[in-house]
């Protein structure tokens, strides 16, 4: 069919012209679809970074970073993007922000971090509706994977580590114990769980107290104790200062050397506990997943490269560990979707990881999204000048009792 050309139109393009911009069109094509396809991977990691929990804060985002470092900053064919946002503390409404600012206007794929269970409970809700995966990386209260199919964790929950404590003392001879927890979700499910447990196991709990968050003195919580004449005491109590303080009390009224049975969970084997906790400390039990004393090779490598990216001011806690964790199985979930973050493709690949990890072997239950576990009973006592703890027993694949 002959087409006439129209005055001003020019020469019709030669062949040669319309091959060459084909090309070039075809070539411009294909940049912009692997341009696309190399879009990174954002994580979006909202945790404490100033305010009363900076240390916790600083410790998950130290064990991001080691992971980083050691591991390379990519995963599934995609290079991966870590977004940090400081939510300054217990602020679910901050949290939320955070979170809803991350997915809409950061792009965020992936959302995680979390040291308190409100900030976790107020981001779960963004990640349901914006159908985004959210690891947690410390916020430890049950309810927290149900608030949404996107939801895994990979520290702990309150219940999983209280209940082999509460089996492990009854089991070595406690019979009266005495409960003091910090008044706050995590504080009440310590009580709750171990109390339980120790009542089904034959024991009886023969005084509770719930002391106020804010508590900086225990002097009164602990006569009452004292005047109580257990065989032991179950402290649960938030990570850091709170535990140095209870302590000084704990050696101040006599308690160190009264014969009475100390038992804590998570946080009582962290480094700064020990160095400034006194020396009531000796002695003392202490039921987690992650302590930096423990032994093992993966152990090893994970504090030598943590003290690289911290330059050896610290050592690592249950928070880095849990963070180093996560963005382990972030990874891993991201090498068998072939790079895909969408929640239901995500969350289908992490169901059943399973990996070595510093602190053991960790897993993710098919069923429930939350962590499985080693829970190690720990004594700490001194050596060589300075307290450490040391693993004297182990309660292998322990589930969330909650959601058994």
């Amino acid at each position: 069919m002959i087409v006439a050309r129209r005055a001003g139109q020019g020469p019709r393009p030669s062949k040669e012209t319309i091959l060459r911009n084909l090309v070039v069109g075809s070539a411009l094509l294909s940049c912009s679809l692997m341009s696309f396809a190399a879009e990174p991977v954002r994580i979006g990691v909202i945790t404490s970074l100033s305010g009363p929990a900076a240390h916790s804060g600083a410790q998950m985002k130290a064990g991001i970073d080691t992971w980083m470092r050691l591991h390379g900053a990519s995963a599934g064919g995609r290079k991966i993007e870590v977004l940090y946002r400081d939510d300054t503390g217990p602020q679910a409404d901050v949290a939320k922000r955070l979170a809803t600012e991350l997915v809409s206007r950061d792009k965020a794929d992936i959302l995680a971090g979390f040291v308190f269970t409100p900030n976790a409970m107020a981001a779960a809700s963004v990640a349901d509706r914006a159908k985004r995966p959210l690891v947690v990386m410390n916020a430890a209260a049950s309810g927290i994977t149900k608030r949404s199919p996107y939801v895994t964790r990979t520290s702990y929950t309150i219940a999983q580590s209280v209940v082999p404590l509460a089996q492990w003392a009854h089991k070595t001879g406690s019979r009266r114990v005495y409960s003091i927890v910090a008044d706050y979700a995590p504080g009440l499910d310590g009580e709750e769980w171990f109390d339980r447990t120790f009542k089904a196991a034959g024991g009886a709990i023969v005084g509770s107290v719930r002391a106020p968050l804010a508590t900086v003195d225990y002097s009164a919580y602990i006569q009452r104790i004292k005047d109580a004449k257990p065989d032991a005491v179950h402290v649960f109590l938030p990570n850091g200062q709170p535990m140095v303080s209870f302590m000084k009390a704990w050696k101040d009224k006599g308690l160190d050397k009264a014969g009475i049975r100390f038992l804590g969970g998570e946080g009582w084997a962290d480094q700064d506990v020990l160095a400034q906790g006194g020396e009531g400390l000796a002695g003392i039990y202490t039921a987690g997943f992650y302590s930096y004393s423990r032994p093992g090779a993966d152990n090893a490598r994970f504090r030598a490269e943590f003290a690289k990216t911290v330059n050896g001011k610290f050592e690592p806690n249950f928070l880095a560990a849990s963070g180093y964790d996560g963005m382990a199985l972030i990874a891993a979930t991201l090498a068998k979707t072939g790079g895909k973050t969408d929640g239901p493709a995500f969350m289908t690949a992490v169901k059943g990881y399973s990996a070595a990890s510093p602190r053991g072997t960790v897993t993710i239950d098919a069923v429930t999204n939350d962590i499985v576990q080693t829970i190690y009973i720990r004594r700490i006592d001194k050596q060589g000048g300075a307290f450490v703890a040391s693993e004297i027993d182990r309660y292998d694949a322990v589930k969330d009792p909650v959601k058994n």
